[in-house]
C-alpha cells in the first residue's frame, strides 16, 4: 500500500473514532489547526498538506552584527537562541548571520584590511565566527556562535565553544589566521553593504529580505512570535505552545487588573 493509501485510510479509521467528537464533514477537518485539534487529526492534517501541496516557504531571518556590539550580543542570547531552540528542528525557519555590522574595509594587495567599531578584536571575532558559519552545517555552526557571543571576548572563547559542540577547533583557527577567513570576511562585507535600505544600526535585521521598523520592534520584542506568525503553513506545535503561553498571560494579567 502507499504512503498516499495508507494516509486516507488513517484519516477514514480516525474520522470513525473521532465522529462523536468532531461535528465537521471530513473535507473541512484541516482546514484550520484549530479545527484538525478538535477532531484530532492534526498530525495527519500536518502531513496531508505535506503530500497535497507544495512546502510553504520557510520564514527567513537574516541578522547584520558585529561580535562585540552589545545589542547585538543581546539579540542573539535572549531572541535568536532560544529561538532557534524552539523551532530550528520544526522547518518552519531559516537563520544567516552576518558578522561584520559597523565596520569598515580596505583593499590591500590581494586582501583586506578590517576596521570594526570596536576594535581589532572585534574584527579578530567577525573573522572567527564567519569562518564557523563558512566551514560547518548551520546546526553546528549556531550553537558554537550562541556560545561565543555569550561570553565577554567571543574571539578568546571560541577554542572551548568549539570543543564543547565536539568539533575540532583547528580548521576554524587556520581559516580566521588566514587569506580563506580574509576573502570570506570580505563576502560579508559585500552582503553588508548591499543592504536595502542600508544599515544604520546594529543589530540590523530582515524579516524575507525586507526590513522595517516595525520588523525590528517585533524581532527584538518576541522573535519566535515573529516567526509563527509570518509562517503561512501549518503551525508547529512549538507555535501552538507559543500562542497558549500567550493567551495565559493575557488572562492573567487581566485578572489582577
Amino acid at each position: 500500500m502507499s504512503k498516499f493509501a495508507t494516509l486516507l485510510a488513517a484519516f477514514f479509521l480516525i474520522g470513525v473514532i473521532s465522529a462523536k467528537s468532531c461535528n465537521l464533514p471530513p473535507s473541512e477537518w484541516c482546514s484550520t489547526t484549530e479545527i484538525s485539534v478538535a477532531c484530532q487529526v492534526e498530525k495527519q492534517c500536518r502531513l496531508w498538506s505535506g503530500m497535497g501541496s507544495k512546502a510553504t516557504a520557510p520564514v527567513n531571518i537574516a541578522l547584520y552584527y558585529e561580535s562585540l556590539c552589545p545589542g547585538c550580543k543581546e539579540f542573539i542570547t535572549t531572541q535568536l537562541q532560544p529561538t532557534w531552540m524552539k523551532l530550528g528542528d520544526s522547518g518552519i525557519l531559516n537563520v544567516t548571520l552576518v558578522p561584520y555590522g559597523n565596520a569598515h574595509e580596505q583593499q590591500e594587495g590581494t586582501g583586506w584590511i578590517f576596521e570594526c567599531q570596536h576594535g581589532e578584536w572585534e574584527c579578530a571575532g567577525n573573522i572567527m565566527e564567519t569562518c564557523i558559519l563558512s566551514l560547518f552545517k548551520f546546526k553546528t555552526a549556531a550553537p558554537i556562535i550562541f556560545c561565543m557571543e555569550a561570553a565577554v571576548d567571543p574571539y578568546r572563547t571560541a577554542y572551548q565553544c568549539l570543543q564543547q559542540q565536539g568539533v575540532d577547533p583547528k580548521p576554524a583557527l587556520q581559516c580566521a589566521n588566514s587569506s580563506m577567513g580574509n576573502a570570506l570576511e570580505h563576502k560579508m562585507a559585500l552582503l553588508t553593504e548591499s543592504l536595502n535600505p542600508p544599515h544604520q544600526y546594529t543589530p540590523w535585521i530582515t524579516l524575507n529580505g525586507m526590513h522595517t521598523e516595525a520588523i525590528q520592534q517585533k524581532a527584538t520584542t518576541d522573535l519566535a512570535k515573529l516567526v509563527c506568525d509570518t509562517f503561512t503553513g501549518q503551525k508547529p506545535d512549538a507555535c501552538s505552545d507559543l500562542y497558549n503561553m500567550e493567551r495565559c498571560y493575557r488572562n492573567s494579567k487581566s485578572t489582577f487588573t
